[in-house]
């Protein structure tokens, strides 16, 4: 064999450094949430005949978070994404009556993946406040292409309101700042803007979130969808409610087929999950758990959450160590080398567990309140009943650990014994439910004078919906220009 010349070996060397430059880069982040889809409603956990091929790969492919739990409706879950910290601490009690708005002045996820580097984008539902004070633009990311309110075409009191007569095909859309009219189905269009943008993306990491508005309600899909499953159900809506989960496999498998003809699967980490509870699925198949959307039992908030990127997480691996989205700000800020020394989160970095499963992971107490109490002045079933907030204290809540669930007052459940709650243990453990109660009362303690929307007025203007109109009557609603892929 040759020797090497100096030549050679200074090439190799080069080389190395250059690879070892490469693996070292700032990972992009895509992270996808879907809205009422639940942890049973997909074929890897389970699921008797739902279609979900991509994400079946995904969940091969990735580390997999098997207690992970987020709030029991979408809002909170959003509001702990994005600030890491508890929602009602964030000022999110509801999804609706002023009290979806996340507290201005909190820190976000999207403002410190900015300042460690990141460039920043939202494709889908924000639902977190529709003042401009309070939209995403405003907190963090660069480039917005969101519906309004809740869902498409949803309109409640306060200024929560999507366009007038939006619907899930053809829907108008606010793309920075300027509303368009798209072509074709809501789910299909978020996932191409968002892949459109991601391509563009060359001087920066990247953050993409894509929050859907699928499959929440209104339960409308293309045909081809909701007829794969008309002979498993027994009503058009759950057919439809299924057939919206596979349009989003579909678009899944498209976000990996890009990333891998891109080149960029290697450096991304892709992130799948969902913001609560399923809310048609859990009366069909729901891995065994109690509960689902709106509920405090495991089925309320236990979800699915997939990491995959190749090197650092593990094909197959489950994590079975309790985890809550109010980790997911640290997670994501440890990955992008964020400085968030003088922030106070609530959550803890799951990356050690990501790279060691055996990492000590210390037991800690999490806490999960339905909310959603009456408004003073709502209309409706809204505005009936007592509004204060301490009334309903000890009212649709739980509290957490690795073992146990204490389901309100009385109710206590050894969880690692006990999955699906069917055995109420708290006569035989007082001092375990006393423990957790005290635990609780020190949260409530500390997140009441933090719900600062309680008292917002909701005779108000709908910014979202004025500024379509404003646009409308002055310059028109042009057409949006689907990216080429």
């Amino acid at each position: 064999m040759k020797p090497l010349s100096l030549i050679t070996i200074t090439l190799l060397v080069f080389g190395m450094s250059m690879n070892f430059a490469h693996a070292q880069k700032q990972p992009n982040i895509i992270f996808m949430m879907t809205d009422d889809q639940g942890y049973g409603d997909l074929a890897c956990h389970g699921h008797p005949f739902l279609k979900t091929p991509n994400l079946d790969k995904l969940y091969a492919q990735s580390t997999r978070f098997t207690d992970y739990h987020v709030s029991p409706t979408c809002a909170p879950t959003r509001a702990a994404l994005m600030s890491g910290r508890n929602p009602f601490e964030a000022g999110v009690t509801h999804t609706i009556l002023e009290r979806e708005r996340m507290a201005l002045g909190l820190p976000t996820v999207a403002e410190t993946l900015k300042k460690a580097g990141y460039t920043t984008g939202i494709f889908g539902k924000w639902h977190l406040g529709e003042a401009d004070a309070y939209q995403p633009g405003s907190r963090g990311f660069d480039e917005v292409f969101i519906h309004g309110a809740g869902g498409i075409g949803q309109n409640f009191d306060g200024s929560q309101g999507d366009v007038p007569g939006n619907k899930y095909f053809d829907p108008t859309i606010r793309h920075n700042g300027e509303f368009v009219k798209t072509k074709g189905y809501c789910t299909d269009i978020f996932f191409q803007e968002a892949l459109g943008w991601i391509r563009e993306q060359k001087e920066k990491p990247f953050f993409a979130y894509i929050p859907t508005n699928a499959p929440h309600g209104p339960f409308v899909v293309g045909e081809k969808y909701e007829a794969m499953y008309r002979d498993q159900v027994k009503d058009k809506n759950t057919a439809a409610f299924f057939g919206m989960i596979t349009n989003i496999d579909e678009n899944v498998g498209l976000v990996m087929e890009k990333l891998e003809e891109w080149g960029i699967a290697g450096n991304t980490l892709l992130v799948f999950t969902t913001d609560n509870g399923s809310a048609k699925g859990s009366r069909i198949f729901n891995a065994g758990m109690k509960g689902g959307k709106g509920s405090t039992n495991q089925g309320g908030s236990r979800v699915p959450l997939f990491f995959r990127l190749p090197g650092m997480t593990t094909p197959g691996q489950d994590l079975d160590q309790l985890a809550r989205h109010i980790d997911i700000f640290p997670t994501l800020a440890d990955l992008a080398g964020a400085d968030i020394s003088d922030l106070e989160l609530e959550g803890r970095s799951l990356l050690p567990l990501v790279k060691n499963a055996e990492t000590e992971w210390a037991d800690r107490h999490l806490f999960f309140h339905t909310g959603r109490w009456p408004k003073a002045g709502a209309s409706g079933k809204f505005g009936k009943g007592d509004s204060n907030p301490d009334s309903y204290k000890d009212k649709k809540f739980a509290v957490r650990s690795e073992k146990w669930r204490l389901v309100g007052t009385d109710a206590l459940y050894d969880i690692e014994s006990d999955p699906g709650e069917e055995t109420n243990v708290l006569e035989q453990h007082p001092e375990v439910a006393a423990k957790l109660m005290k635990a609780y009362e020190g949260f409530w303690a500390k997140a009441r004078p933090l719900m600062v929307n309680e008292d917002a007025p909701l005779d108000v203007e709908k910014p979202f919906e004025a500024n379509y109109l404003k646009q409308k009557a002055a310059d028109g609603i042009p057409y949006w220009v689907a990216p080429e892929l």
